[in-house]
């Protein structure tokens, strides 16, 4: 009995057999016969698995690096944050640090990036805004019940003479000097006043200067001139330096100084009339009884002409501050005529 070779189903009828095991469908299984044959002939290209060997490698070197980068990027972030903040909070921003993460914060308006459709958050800033008013108030003088007279860092504010009250004459005091005549004749003093109170005031002007002949000194002959460059009191200070307005601290000081100058002495004193005129001394002339003689005359006729004196005479200059007082006067000793030049608000020394 002959046998014939043994049946070969064929890889088809295999395949077959093979993927009816796992439950398909005949049309997948159709559907994925046709895929099988249509790719059965491609082959792969000449170095193809040396170019995988070497882009797996390098696929995975760059995915480390991107996590690296990453991570770099996050840590910038985390550092830069709070540097911003700080940044914004020093230039009078309202920048809140515990949001930064997760919202723009634009002109004290919060608008937060994810999650709230855009809508935008003004509670917290309104918040902050009252808190730094009040911050500023306690800073800044004359503002809010907590105010006080020094900045913070005692550091004293200057105040602005639009801002403070005009000085009265209960808040000065005033002292005069004087000193001695120089070569030329010429005397200059100085009028000091001083804030005695415990507040600032403002002064505008010097006041008045005045000047009152004593003795032989002749009021037509004195006047009191405003001082100005290239006149005769060439020791007083230039004009320039002279002050529209000041504000007087508690316990300074402002100046006004004066020069007088001489335009002429003190008269002298007339002989007295009533002196006797002088008269010379009698000779004496020798007789002839028996006696020598001798002839001549001898003595002295003194001059007794009394010369007259310089008269006494002196000029008290006098100083009245802004707002009615106080006053001090300086006097000048021998001066008759002549005129007192003065200056305006000098910056106390």
């Amino acid at each position: 009995m002959n046998h014939g070779p043994p049946h070969n189903p064929g890889p088809e009828k295999s395949e077959n057999a093979g993927l009816e095991g796992l439950g398909l469908e005949s049309d997948e299984l159709a559907l994925r016969r046709l895929l099988h044959q249509s790719v059965q002939e491609i082959e792969p290209a000449d170095g193809t698995l040396e170019h995988l060997r070497r882009a797996v490698p390098a696929r995975r070197a760059r995915k480390r690096q991107a996590v690296v980068g990453m991570a770099a990027a996050a840590l910038f972030i985390g550092t830069a944050i709070p540097a911003l903040v700080h940044v914004s909070n020093s230039s009078g921003s309202d920048a809140d640090p515990s949001i930064a993460g997760n919202s723009t914060q634009t002109q004290g308006s919060t608008q937060g990036k994810g999650g709230g459709g855009g809508q935008t958050s003004s509670g917290n800033t309104s918040d902050k805004s009252k808190e730094k008013d009040k911050d500023e108030e306690k800073e800044t003088p004359g503002k809010g019940k907590g105010a006080s007279s020094g900045a913070t860092g005692g550091v004293q504010p200057t105040p602005s003479a639009a801002n403070t009250p005009a000085c009265t004459a209960a808040q000065l005091s005033n002292a005069a000097t004087v000193g001695s005549s120089d070569a030329g004749g010429a005397v200059y003093g100085t009028f000091r006043i001083s804030n005695v109170s415990g507040v600032s005031c403002t002064v505008t002007s010097a006041g008045s200067v005045t000047a009152a002949p004593q003795g032989a000194a002749d009021a037509s002959k004195i006047q009191v001139v405003q001082h100005a460059a290239g006149d005769a009191a060439t020791g007083l200070p230039d004009p320039s330096t002279e002050l529209a307005s000041l504000v007087l601290q508690p316990g300074t000081a402002y100046q006004v100084q004066f020069a007088w100058v001489p335009s002429e002495t003190c008269p002298t004193t007339p002989d007295d009339p009533s002196s006797p005129e002088p008269t010379p001394t009698d000779a004496t002339t020798g007789g002839d009884s028996g006696g020598t003689s001798s002839e001549g005359t001898s003595g002295t006729a003194p001059q007794l002409a009394t010369e007259g004196g310089v008269q006494d005479g002196s000029v008290v200059v006098s100083n009245t501050a802004e707002g009615g007082g106080p006053t001090a006067s300086a006097n000048v000793s021998n001066a008759c005529a002549g005129t007192v030049y003065k200056t305006g608000v000098l910056a106390g020394q």
